[in-house]
């Protein structure tokens, strides 16, 4: 699988990825904040993202949020996001990102991965559910939204 992780020059490619999953949840397009949005995260380094090259054209991605557990007294990794293009899909792209989300972690001694998705998003949930996530049962998660 061309998995790799993403370099500043997959900018353009990678924000127009990430411009289709925020219309995916729900929110308008805007590419021009979407690639302003990657280029951070590439030049600042506070993200892992990697992404799936099919010989130059961006298919999918995934990218992972570095935090600690207080609890755990270790860091784990917040799986923030995980798309794949649609016209991409059935093709084992999410499950070989996944899998390498889960390599890199382990590889960088991170032992524990965290995601969120939506309720209504039974395809994902299958798909994690199939690669031994398990949905959380210990805690209920909030959100407090500040804007």
């Amino acid at each position: 699988m061309p998995i790799r992780h993403a370099r500043l020059a997959d900018v353009e490619a990678l924000g127009e990825l990430l411009d289709a999953y925020r219309v995916f949840y729900g929110r308008a397009s805007d590419p021009d904040a979407a690639r302003h949005f990657i280029a951070r995260r590439l030049g600042l380094g506070d993200a892992h993202l990697l992404v799936h090259d099919d010989a130059g054209a961006l298919q999918g991605f995934v990218q992972l949020y570095p935090l600690f557990s207080t609890v755990r007294l270790a860091p784990l990794w917040q799986l923030n996001d995980l798309f794949v293009a649609p016209h991409a899909r059935r093709r084992g792209i999410g499950r070989g990102l996944l899998q390498a989300a889960a390599d890199l972690a382990q590889a960088e001694g991170v032992r524990h991965l965290k995601l969120s998705t939506g309720i209504d998003n039974r395809a994902a949930q299958s798909l994690y559910e199939s690669q031994g996530w398990r949905r959380d049962r210990a805690f209920h998660h909030y959100a407090l939204s500040l804007d």
